[in-house]
């Protein structure tokens, strides 16, 4: 019982992890081609911020999916019960 418990927060964190980035992908995309549009003399500044938030967005799913596949391989395989 426990070792399933594991296994549904090993999912649990990657599968909301990469439903968080997604979501958040999707509202910086929008938001950037809205100022764009506003101000399209900005658009290589923005773009170069853009890139930034991105890279930085990237790091979360990244860690979530760390943490899960140590759940899976480390944590699962120990838990006795």
């Amino acid at each position: 019982m426990a070792q399933a418990l594991v296994y549904i927060a090993a999912a649990l964190l990657i599968g909301l992890g990469a439903l968080g980035t997604g979501i958040g992908f999707g509202s910086l995309g929008g938001k950037f081609l809205e100022s764009i549009g506003r101000q399209p003399e900005q658009g290589p500044a923005l773009m170069g911020k853009m890139f930034l938030m991105a890279g930085l967005l990237d790091a979360v799913p990244m860690v979530s999916v760390g943490m899960g596949m140590y759940m899976l391989f480390v944590v699962a395989p120990g838990v006795t019960g």
